[in-house]
């Protein structure tokens, strides 16, 4: 969904200070754990809810229900609505892990190659479930942060298109008809 011109304007964004976090070197490629997600999540309603509207994307159970925790524990490790973030790799990628742009943008939440240099480590890999989900949380959150809370422009600069109203519109149209969930925080 990004275009050229509109990933060169991300390029050099830094990152506020409150949204850089311990860059970590073993961010794999595995599901979070069961006990990590049970860490966070006091029941499964949220699992629950979820597992049935993401089934036409990722038919196996398994494979569903460990994206599904992944994504809300990541999620919610960056301050962000999971149903925020489902919405956006809904749009970015159709939830598609090897997804790659014309740009070059990768894996469920498009993000730039570039962003390994500036938060990550050459070690990671772009394409494995958990860094994509953390890069992709950290620089929505960044981009949350400079834009004080407003989705509508914080989306727009994830995706290059500040200014421009389709991006932003497309993901806040997903978050309330497709991913909502009665605790959702779903502000434009």
């Amino acid at each position: 969904m990004t275009t050229q011109s509109q990933a060169s304007d991300q390029r050099y964004a830094l990152l506020t200070a409150s949204t850089q976090t311990v860059k970590q070197k073993e961010i794999s490629d595995a599901a979070v754990s069961i006990q990590d997600y049970a860490d966070i999540a006091a029941t499964n309603s949220w699992l629950t809810a979820m597992s049935p509207r993401l089934e036409q994307f990722i038919p196996e159970r398994t494979e569903r229900e460990d994206f599904l925790r992944t994504v809300h524990y990541e999620a919610t490790r960056a301050g962000l609505d999971p149903q925020l973030v489902l919405s956006v790799i809904q749009v970015e990628s159709n939830f598609n892990k090897y997804a790659v742009s014309s740009v070059g943008a990768r894996g469920y939440m498009q993000v730039m190659p570039f962003w390994i240099d500036t938060i990550g480590s050459m070690n990671h890999n772009l394409f494995h479930l958990r860094v994509n989900l953390r890069y992709g949380c950290m620089i929505l959150r960044h981009y949350l942060n400079k834009e004080n809370g407003n989705y509508f422009r914080a989306l727009g600069r994830y995706n290059g298109s500040l200014g421009k109203a389709t991006y932003p519109q497309l993901v806040l149209n997903k978050w309330r008809k497709n991913w909502h969930y009665p605790t959702s925080d779903t502000r434009s």
